[in-house]
């Protein structure tokens, strides 16, 4: 067994077979976290933090540390506006969870049929349509990269030319891209908009990053250009009020949302943030219904940091491009195609049935180089698999028929907000099983 470095703690973490590679203090054998195994105890008795139990601190040293905590609750920002874009379920959001288990053979043939009679006259056959960027060619060729790191560029490299081919890759513009993570297609879009081509114009260009979890490993304080502005948000999208955000204020240029990989419920939240609260008054379209819920929104307050004049909001929206994924995990409450639902004759019952169904698509379906890397969703549930009922061939069947039918609700919603939407399969199922990607352009091109 190596000794531990010298400095460094003398704890060894039987879990990772190594030392503590924590710095010991001056003539300490321990750091910090390990004090509590110095022969004296290490000085003041060590606690548990209560705002966060995966970490300890010295109970005389308690309150100053509460007191900077990265745990300790902070000041909403402005652009906070709590369950602005949540949905209503209309007193449906209490409804229990039932397992697909728990049902009867009768009760699962009646979904079933009842899924079959709501997909008549839509379309069942997605158009396959695999597309490249350029500024991913030589990271897609590169042998440093794994299988991994492969299988994601190959989406984000099929994502950036159907932005292209839908003529919303370019400068003079603010992407949003939803469920950030890292900021991985936000970097590549950048990169694309690097080329010789594009640098022949002058116009800004903002990156806007929307994650509600703290991620390491960012790629976008890397990116220190001039005419670029890269920002990251850290919020859930269910509480963005993307009217309020400075950087959408100050140039007011026409947003594009993009996303890869946004699990479920996400992808509804997105949509209403992006089409309901981004704030539409500048348009010169009908307003439909667009206007509605984004009135209501000025005169709530955030309660916490930054200001936004008052009349302010971003541009229009261009469109979007999202990937989905994970429909087992959508709920009714956020669902942005309730009405879609409605006029078939369903409701919040069938459709949290339909979004367990959905999981046959992938369940018992992923190759093993699917299962062993590290995706960026959870995986499809496999419990509610009907055994005796349903071979597997027909379970991934109608567990497609399931997710499509959500996503075309989804496209309803976007029809009712004046695009014009399409669902495609953008790369193969070998590379992900979850495969498809939802585009949406104005019916109505907004003039520059």
């Amino acid at each position: 067994m190596a000794a531990p470095e010298p400095g460094h703690c003398c704890f060894f973490v039987q879990k990772k077979k190594r030392f503590c590679k924590m710095v010991a203090g001056k003539g300490r054998k321990y750091c910090g976290e390990h004090a509590t195994m110095e022969e004296d105890g290490g000085g003041s008795r060590r606690i548990v933090c209560p705002l966060d139990p995966k970490h300890t601190v010295s109970e005389d040293k308690l309150q100053k540390h509460l007191k900077k905590c990265n745990s300790r609750e902070k000041a909403k920002p402005v652009y906070f506006v709590e369950n602005i874009n949540a949905g209503s379920a209309d007193g449906d959001e209490t409804l229990r969870q039932v397992s697909l288990s728990e049902l009867s053979r009768t009760e699962l043939e009646t979904l079933v049929d009842k899924l079959k009679t709501a997909f008549k006259g839509l379309q069942c056959d997605l158009e396959d349509s695999l597309q490249s960027h350029p500024a991913l060619h030589d990271e897609l060729h590169n042998p440093k990269n794994g299988d991994s790191a492969h299988k994601h560029l190959k989406q984000q490299s099929s994502i950036l030319g159907h932005l292209e081919e839908l003529g919303l890759l370019g400068r003079g513009r603010c992407f949003v891209e939803f469920g950030a993570g890292r900021g991985k297609l936000s970097h590549w879009i950048h990169e694309a908009l690097k080329t010789c081509e594009h640098l022949k114009t002058c116009e800004d260009l903002q990156l806007l990053l929307v994650e509600r979890c703290s991620t390491r490993f960012k790629v976008d304080g890397k990116h220190q250009d001039a005419g670029v502005q890269f920002e990251r948000l850290q919020v859930d999208i269910q509480h963005l009020d993307l009217s309020k955000v400075p950087l959408l204020c100050e140039k007011k240029l026409p947003l594009v949302g993009v996303g890869k990989h946004l699990c479920g419920a996400a992808t509804d939240l997105a949509l209403r943030c992006l089409l309901e609260t981004a704030g539409q008054s500048e348009e010169k379209e009908p307003p439909h219904k667009r206007l509605r819920p984004s009135e209501p929104s000025e005169p709530r307050s955030g309660g916490g940091l930054g200001s936004v004049p008052t009349g302010c909001g971003p541009g229009p929206v261009l469109g979007l491009t999202v990937a989905l994924c994970c429909h087992h995990r959508c709920e009714w409450r956020h669902y942005v195609g309730q009405q879609f639902f409605l006029q078939r004759g369903l409701g919040a019952r069938e459709f949290s049935a339909f979004c367990r169904m959905s999981s046959w698509a992938t369940c018992g379906l992923r190759p093993t180089n699917q299962r062993g890397d590290s995706e960026e969703h959870e995986p499809a549930e496999e419990t509610d698999a009907v055994n005796g009922f349903l071979s597997a061939s027909e379970r991934e069947q109608l567990g497609r028929l399931c997710k499509q039918l959500i996503d075309h609700g989804r496209c309803h919603f976007l029809q009712m907000k004046g695009f014009s939407s399409k669902l495609t399969r953008y790369i193969s199922s070998d590379v992900t099983l979850e495969n498809v990607l939802l585009t949406a352009v104005p019916l109505t091109p907004h003039s520059s």
